[in-house]
């Protein structure tokens, strides 16, 4: 990287949002954005925001794919409010984002796409790079397809149309040369992606060169920014998102637990990262099929949990619907299987590349007949591996379906995530019936301490039960319809998932001036909720905060936690299902802050729900 001749300002933090059409890389752009930054050392939260449709008509507001990232010198939680800067690739990318960006935020904006044929799709009646409507903002127009296209001029064999394609990497090289990003891990990068590719590569590496020396040569842009590294615990830490540490969960509880992984899953937005992951790492034993359809992969992963493997399916809301007879199986077979919900907005098809979190119930309750499982939540993408291991942990040692619910922000957004030591992991026996148990032979449903029944692998000498959907006669697992020993079962069922509570932590609250009012949330609200309550306390208002992990069953100090205090506030990403069932529980007044737009809370609009509460 070559040293600037320009004036450096320091920054404490930066919020960067790449925006263009959806053939433009931009997810690609802020991938290696990220990766620079993460180089450096900078704390930093994305958050990814994929168009729904496949491939909608260039140049139109519905192909709009857009990369935000938060970088910091300090501790951050959440991917920011309002972006500081705003690169725009498109007359489309600029209608549709700039009513984020904060009051006199940079506009770098791709002139060469602001044509009269773009400008009328976007719905433009007049170029706003001309008519004065953005002199509210730091405006710096940048022919990126002129200069993207001179820099490729003496590369052999390449096109216009092939040189156009790298314009993406013109903008990362502007912005990596603006905030003062190393050049070396990208261009490392371009060279072993298109170590086969001998032009691809050539006019990519052009590309970002000549958009890093056009900020360091050019006088539209004076200044350069600096933002230094984070202070952060020693260790070695890698940047991932929550789809892939929770990939990673999986793996690693299937080596605590010495189970083969059989992952089964159907492809659907934006579960099919966990499937495109695991199939990665046949070498620490998983199995990964994809299945003809939703039923077929819950059916599948069953199987594989009675066969002693460490079952496992993913989907997000649509597949939830169609897994639920099966979950309904597990739970009267009594065997270890783990239901992955990336949850999406809905209902339906609703909003596929959304966020919502509004399948609590459904997990909880979208089932015939009592039918009670565990729920485990992670609260950011570094969690969803915690999570993993959690649910694996749940579901052997209780010998229950287990679901993990996370969400398309925490799926998509990453972060840094310290490498925890494989020797720190819980070992997690799964402690296989290997013998009779009973005076009179194998008893499949003579129950442990736990209320746990014992797991018998097919095939083991003596062991020999039968299995089915029918309501099993207590201890001897034999078909029954006796109506007493059916509400036996059912309490039994449902007392094994209750007994949970004492095997995980108490809620932890924050609270450290004795407030009245108390923040409670679940899921991916946790960084908006610890960003708002940071800004409350800076101005002296006190309120507490909590989050939830387990869902089901809820910590056992839940009640006293929440009946400390005069005024809950519930954050949700639904219409207050949380909320809904802390009242019927509890019988608290507690209130809901609800959003349901496909977007994450962001904290400064908790904050001022808080400080109107306050």
């Amino acid at each position: 990287m070559t040293s600037s001749t320009k004036a450096t300002e320091q920054r404490d933090r930066v919020i960067v949002r790449f925006a263009g059409d959806s053939g433009d890389g931009m997810q690609l752009t802020g991938d290696r954005f990220t990766s620079a930054t993460a180089v450096l050392g900078n704390d930093l939260v994305t958050m990814p925001d994929f168009p729904a449709e496949i491939r909608a008509p260039r140049g139109t507001l519905h192909g709009v794919s857009a990369f935000q990232i938060h970088f910091a010198s300090h501790d951050i939680l959440t991917p920011g409010d309002a972006p500081n800067v705003l690169v725009a690739m498109n007359p489309a990318a600029l209608k549709t984002n700039l009513a984020l960006v904060e009051s006199g935020g940079a506009l770098i904006v791709n002139e060469d796409e602001f044509t009269d044929r773009n400008l009328d799709k976007a719905g433009y009646e007049s170029n706003p790079l001309k008519d004065g409507s953005l002199d509210s903002y730091q405006l710096y127009p940048v022919p990126m397809e002129s200069l993207t296209k001179r820099a490729s001029e003496d590369i052999d064999g390449v096109t216009n149309r092939e040189a156009l394609r790298a314009k993406n990497f013109f903008a990362l090289g502007l912005l990596s040369w603006m905030y003062g990003r190393p050049t070396d891990v990208t261009i490392a990068w371009i060279d072993k992606k298109f170590k086969n590719a001998t032009s691809v590569r050539e006019v990519n590496r052009a590309a970002f060169m000549a958009g890093y020396n056009f900020g360091e040569t050019t006088e539209i842009f004076g200044v350069q920014y600096e933002v230094k590294a984070a202070p952060v615990a020693p260790g070695k830490y890698r940047n991932v998102n929550g789809s892939v540490a929770l990939a990673w969960g999986l793996i690693a509880g299937s080596v605590r637990s010495g189970l083969p992984l059989l992952y089964a899953s159907y492809p659907i937005t934006p579960a099919s990262e966990l499937l495109h992951e695991l199939s990665r790492h046949k070498n620490f034993g998983v199995r990964t099929v994809q299945a003809e359809d939703e039923i077929a992969a819950a059916n599948m992963a069953l199987g594989g949990a009675f066969g002693g493997h460490l079952g496992v399916t993913g989907t997000a809301g649509p597949g939830i619907d169609l897994k639920s007879e099966t979950v309904g199986l597990a739970t009267i077979y009594e065997l270890p299987m783990i239901i992955v919900d990336v949850q999406r907005a809905g209902p339906s098809t609703g909003m596929p590349t959304k966020t919502e979190a509004a399948d609590l119930l459904a997990v909880l309750y979208g089932r015939h007949g009592e039918s009670p499982v565990p729920i485990v939540a992670p609260a950011t993408p570094g969690e969803c591996f915690d999570a993993a291991i959690e649910a694996t942990r749940i579901a052997i040692r209780y010998r229950t379906p287990v679901f993990i619910l996370s969400d398309t922000y925490l799926g998509n957004s990453s972060e840094p995530w310290p490498i925890p030591s494989v020797d720190d992991l819980p070992e997690i026996d799964p402690n296989f019936a290997v013998e009779a148990n009973h005076d009179d032979g194998f008893m499949p449903y003579l129950r442990n301490p736990d209320l746990a029944r014992p797991w018998a692998v097919p095939g083991t000498p003596g062991l020999e039960h039968r299995i089915g959907g029918l309501e099993k006669e207590d201890v001897t697992g034999n078909i029954s319809y006796d109506p007493v020993n059916h509400e036996r079962m059912t309490r039994l069922r449902a007392e094994k998932v209750e007994r949970i509570a004492d095997d995980i932590p108490p809620l932890h609250v924050d609270d450290p001036d004795g407030a009245d009012l108390l923040v409670i949330g679940w899921g991916s609200t946790h960084g908006a909720i610890a960003a708002a309550a940071r800004r409350v306390r800076a101005w002296n208002g006190k309120v507490a905060v909590a989050h939830l992990r387990h869902l089901n069953p809820f910590p056992a100090n839940v009640e006293e936690v929440v009946r400390s205090y005069s005024k809950v506030l519930v954050p949700e990403l639904n219409t207050g299902q949380l909320t809904m069932l802390l009242r019927a529980r509890y019988l608290i007044d507690a209130e809901c802050y609800s959003k349901v737009q496909g977007l994450p809370i962001r904290a400064a609009e908790l904050e001022a729900v808080i400080r109107d509460r306050l």
